[in-house]
């Protein structure tokens, strides 16, 4: 199974119409108040921290690149040929390696952990972007590719995060910018129900061997000229015993 061509065109389009410029992107907040402070959550469940990284639904490369600083072998996973490009773009040194993939295909994550081995995966603010139909996939994706040592780290919007967006896309000015490029190119955030993702990490075969709470911080200010700040849940997750 693979995502659908209305959703793969969607982030195509929005990828190529970005700005290049750092911060452009809505969520592309700058990895020492994003990626940094996951990892310090992140880094004492890891068992086997010398595994390569991957980061599943790496955009242009943001947070991919702030890995590749601290990890030996770091390789970016995205869907869209175009973020994949501005990513490699980003990166002249090479610190990483960036791979178009789809996550939903079951072939191409068995590939890659074929050529890797068992990995530690970041993946953050996907399953909210994705369609309901393939949220469950995504996280075997994140089962697939840690197999029996790696670690995941998976954070996501609460529901929370719901009225903030309505109220920001109800504004009578319209969404704030970046957000309305977002909702422009057919992309809107959907909610994904708090309890449902430790099912879908259950019924991966992994555990929920921590989690907790944390404002997700975006590059986009309200009316009021305060940063947009959307409550996130996050989750590390693997196969124990």
């Amino acid at each position: 199974m693979s995502v659908s061509e209305r959703y793969k065109g969607a982030w195509e389009s929005f990828w190529e119409d970005a700005s290049p410029e750092p911060g452009a992107v809505f969520w592309d907040a700058d990895p020492a108040l994003t990626v940094g402070v996951h990892l310090a959550l992140f880094e004492p469940e890891l068992t086997s921290p010398g595994l390569p990284m991957v980061d599943l639904g790496c955009g242009n490369g943001t947070q991919t690149r702030f890995l590749a600083d601290r990890y030996p072998r770091v390789v970016g996973a995205d869907l869209s040929a175009a973020a994949v490009g501005r990513a490699r773009g980003a990166d002249p040194a090479g610190q990483a390696d960036y791979r178009e993939l789809d996550a939903t295909d079951q072939d191409q994550m068995g590939s890659l952990h074929a050529e890797l081995g068992d990995v530690n995966v970041y993946m953050r603010g996907v399953l909210h972007q994705s369609e309901p139909a393939d949220r469950q996939l995504l996280v075997d994706a994140v089962a697939a590719l840690v197999g029996e040592r790696g670690r995941g780290f998976v954070v996501e919007l609460s529901e929370r995060a719901r009225p903030t967006l309505e109220g920001l896309a109800a504004a009578p000015s319209g969404p704030p910018p970046k957000l309305g490029a977002v909702f422009s190119h057919g992309i809107a955030p959907g909610e994904v129900a708090d309890e449902v993702v430790p099912t879908y990490v259950a019924e991966a075969g992994l555990t929920v061997i921590a989690q907790g709470e944390l404002p997700l911080m975006t590059t986009d200010y309200s009316p009021e000229g305060t940063r947009i700040e959307l409550p996130s849940t996050w989750l590390v997750v693997g196969r124990t015993g």
